[in-house]
């Protein structure tokens, strides 16, 4: 925790773990919850990692978080396919 005042962090991320039984699990929601507090009272982006249900994304916004990634969004891809979705640009063009 001390690393989160030495450092200029702008992002914490939310482990998977803790996202795949956020409906039922009374312990994830706690960490998740004190997670997501701890980061707005910082000033620091939430993500979470491993969103793949409606519920969970609707969850982790009704407890404001600022992120989220997952199968619900999309799989993995190569960076090529990326670029396709995104337009076109690659990031060294949109700058």
């Amino acid at each position: 925790m001390s690393y989160l005042r030495s450092f200029p962090f702008d992002k914490i991320k939310i482990d998977r773990s803790f996202v795949h039984d956020i409906g039922e699990n009374a312990d994830s929601q706690a960490i998740v919850r004190a997670i997501v507090s701890l980061g707005s009272s910082l000033g620091i982006t939430i993500t979470a990692e491993g969103i793949e249900t409606e519920n969970d994304l609707a969850y982790l916004k009704g407890e404001g978080c600022n992120e989220g990634q997952g199968y619900l969004f999309s799989k993995a891809k190569p960076s090529f396919e990326v670029t396709k979705l995104l337009g076109g640009k690659k990031a060294k063009d949109a700058a």
